[in-house]
Formats: C-alpha cells, structure tokens, sequence
C-alpha cells in the first residue's frame, strides 16, 4: 500500500513531466492481463501441489501488486484536488483548504489489511519460507521461448477475432435494446421493468459462466466464445447507453415529434447526434475488456489462447508460456493505446 500511494503523491504534486512518467507506467500496468496470470499461476502452484493457505497468500499479493495503479491514481487524483481548491478572493485574501483525509484513509486501509490477515489466518513466516519457489517459476515465464510464437499466432488471431466479432455483435444490439429501456424514450413502465431485469441478470453472470454454457450448447471452439462475448458486450453496453440516454437534452425529440415525426424518426434525428460519440466510446472500452476475457475462455473450452495457455501449464512449459503472454501483452497494450486515442478524439 505505501508505495501505491507514494508514487500517486508524488505524480499528484510535483505535475508535469513527473506526472506524465508515472502515469505512463500506470497506463502500461493496466494493459497487463491480471486474471490470465492470476489462472495460469494458481495452476502452476496446484502443479506444485502447494499448500492452499499459501497459495491464497501468494495469489493475494500478486493481485495487490497488480492492482498498484489504481491506488496511485485515486491518490493523485485527490492531491490534484486538494491543489485545485486553493481560492483568492478578490481583496487578495486566500481562504485555507481542509486538511487531506488521505492519511486518515490510508490508516484505516492499513488497519482493515492488518485485520483481513487475521481472520483469514494470513502468515507471513510461510510466505517468507515458500517465497522463492515462486520466484522460480516467474523467472521461467520472463525467459519465453521465441521459438515457440509460430504455435502462438493461431490462437491469438482466434482471440482477437472473437473480440472484434463479439463486440460489434454485441453492441449493435445492445443499442435498440438501450433505447427500449430509457424512461424517456418508451413510455411503457412494463417494458423497461422487464428490460432492466434481464440485462441485470445477463450482467450478474461471468463470462466464463456464459462461455461454459455456449460450449454445452453449440460445442466447443471459438463460436462458443464469441457468443460469450456478444452476450457480456450486449449487457454492459446496454446498460451504460440507457444511462445515457436518459441524461441527454430532449428538447429537440420532443420538438419532432410535435411536427409529426415517429419515435424513431425523432429519436435518430434529435438524439442520436448527442449520444454517437458515448456510445462509440462505449464500444471501444468493451473491445479492451473483451481482449482480455477472451484469453481466458479456453479453459474453459471457448477457443483462443485459453487452450494454449492452458497446455504450456499442463506441460510445465513456462518459457513457452512466456511467449504466450509477452504475444498477449503486446497485442493488449497496441489495442488499449489505440482505442485511448480514438476515444480522446471522439470526446
């Protein structure tokens, strides 16, 4: 926890080049698949046959770590705040900000830690008598085997196919469905009740639930995965666009309307203007999470790199396994820094 928060102090207060070096780092710690790794070595220690309270010790901190950036960017966030509050009246006079609760919050963090270890039984003498034999099996997979990326480029080409496929599938029908469920479009109480609870319902379920499910149903391959993916994008996306949707300006639906026009008719005239480029963003945020999900989905039968991934583990081959994920990774950060750039435009 300290240096997630050190490192969001110091990008929070000093600005500038500072911040855009930390926050560069934190951008390319995002693009890291943390669920893929989390699966790949909770099996290379049940490989082990590792001791399970050790193994939830050691995955636990993994997490932590990979989950660095976000602290470092509630952190920054609430420094740059604080700078921001400064006020100068007119006669001069400067008016005391409050004091920073982020101490106060950082306590109570440590202390909620402390207890979590606790009741879980966390011991840290284990971790520091098994810690090295985890450290043997990662200094593998950051020594991959290059020799290995022509079996790579199949799966990862199913990967990204099924999250291209699935997303565009998913978000177009997710948006007449969106539409449906906006109080201030449909009228009808009914309907958007019965929208709501069946995207609330699409929404509670895992991805890899779905996929499970979509092999059972149409086998297995990567079919199944991309309609895992079109049912997860369709219920994520239809969710945040009726949100939308019901905070635009209505003024010129309503107009439209009065002149004789359909709902449809107004709504694609007066409304679409005004949500095209949220809903375009939209689609690009659900085509990075959908590269990452779709990594994973072989395990569970869906195709794409969750088989390889899942066979390197099974072979104990780790430097292979480096592959995979360094090809991953890659393809991960190009797509993340492109869909950046292109929502930057659209806003």
């Amino acid at each position: 926890l300290s240096y997630k928060v050190i490192l969001g102090g110091i990008s929070g207060y000093f600005g500038g080049w500072v911040d855009n070096l930390i926050m560069r780092i934190v951008d390319i710690f995002y693009c890291i698949p943390s669920l893929p790794i989390i699966i790949i070595l909770g099996a290379a220690m049940d490989a082990l046959r590792m001791d399970p309270q050790l193994r939830m010790i050691y995955l636990m901190l993994i997490l932590g770590f990979l989950g660095w950036p976000s602290i470092a960017r509630l952190v920054r966030g609430q420094i740059l705040s604080l700078r921001e509050q400064e006020i100068t009246l007119s006669d001069g006079k400067r008016i005391t900000q409050p004091a920073s609760r982020v101490p106060i919050i950082s306590m109570a963090l440590v202390d909620i830690v402390l207890a979590s270890a606790v009741v879980t039984g966390f011991d840290f003498s284990i971790l520091a008598r098994r810690g090295n034999q985890f450290f043997v099996i990662l200094q593998q997979i950051f020594q991959p085997d290059f020799s290995y990326f022509g079996k790579v480029v199949d799966p990862l080409l199913d990967t990204i196919k099924m999250s291209i496929i699935g997303s565009f599938l998913g978000a177009t029908l997710a948006l007449p469905v969106a539409v449906l469920a906006s109080t201030n479009i449909n009228r009808s109480g009914v309907v958007v009740w019965i929208l709501r609870i069946l995207l609330m319902i699409i929404r509670t379920l895992p991805t890899l639930i779905i996929a499970k499910f979509a092999a059972l149903v149409f086998g297995l391959g990567t079919f199944a995965g991309t309609v895992a993916i079109i049912v997860f994008t369709f219920g994520i996306i239809a969710k945040m666009m009726y949100e939308s949707i019901e905070t635009i300006d209505m003024g010129a639906f309503e107009a439209m309307e009065s002149f004789g026009a359909n709902k449809f008719q107004a709504f694609w005239s007066a409304c679409m203007p005004q949500i095209l480029p949220t809903y375009l963003s939209y689609c690009l945020y659900s085509l990075e999470m959908n590269i990452r999900a779709a990594a994973i989905l072989g395990y569970v039968g869906a195709g794409g790199l969750g088989l390889l991934i899942n066979e390197r583990i099974g072979w104990r081959d780790y430097h292979g396994l480096g592959m995979v994920l360094l090809a991953l990774f890659v393809v991960v950060l190009i797509i993340e820094n492109t869909s950046q750039y292109l929502r930057r435009k659209l806003s």
